[in-house]
């Protein structure tokens, strides 16, 4: 089995990149995780006590079960993988069967910050995407898929995720085997991505 980190900042194109990646090698041999969906279960905290966690700090994330996870796929065990709700802050009951497959691609802002799941990486990929093109993305990403507003997206970026970036996840660039500059727009590293993948899985 292979297994792939995709990093980098909010809106800087990782899981365009991930998701290129699954079209080019095809879903048959490759599973997809996100790290979003394994942000800490709060579903006992009020919504305003919800509303007050930083989400970009590693903290907030579940790092134990994705961690757990990762090493039953690498056992070639079936996950129920949890599905997150970004509307209340919460997970909800359901969850996403992912059955273990020859490549499993897991993105997300954290990834490298934690040296537990750094260790269960083969390969290490960095989207690096300017900071101005990344609060533009994420502004429109969160206005249109997680109804949220103008200003409460503003007030977040500078009140946690302008300080979480610089403080864990630009400084986990320096673990990466691959940097992607520009993310999803990258057709030669993605190019040559895909093609180190496809030798792996013609070599199996």
């Amino acid at each position: 089995m292979l297994m792939i980190g995709i990093a980098g900042g909010t809106g800087s194109g990782k899981t365009t990149v991930a998701e290129r990646l699954v079209t080019e090698l095809g879903s048959v041999q490759v599973a997809l995780l996100s790290q979003d969906s394994y942000y800490a279960d709060n579903r006992d905290l009020s919504m305003e006590e919800r509303e007050q966690i930083n989400y970009d700090h590693p903290d907030s994330v579940d790092g134990e079960l994705l961690l757990e996870h990762l090493r039953l796929l690498r056992r070639l065990q079936p996950i129920e993988m949890p599905v997150y709700d970004f509307s209340t802050h919460s997970r909800v009951d359901e969850t996403v069967r992912v059955m273990p497959k020859r490549v499993v691609i897991l993105e997300g802002i954290l990834l490298f910050a934690d040296p537990l799941i750094r260790q269960e990486l083969d390969i290490k990929v960095f989207v690096d995407t300017d900071a101005d093109v990344r609060v533009l993305r994420r502004l429109s990403r969160d206005i249109q898929e997680r109804g949220r507003t103008v200003d409460s997206v503003f007030a977040q970026y500078l009140n946690t995720v302008k300080p979480m970036h610089d403080a864990f996840v630009e400084p986990s660039k320096r673990y990466a085997d691959l940097i992607i500059p520009e993310g999803g727009r990258n057709d030669i590293a993605i190019g040559l991505l895909t093609s180190r993948i496809q030798s792996y899985l013609t070599q199996g």
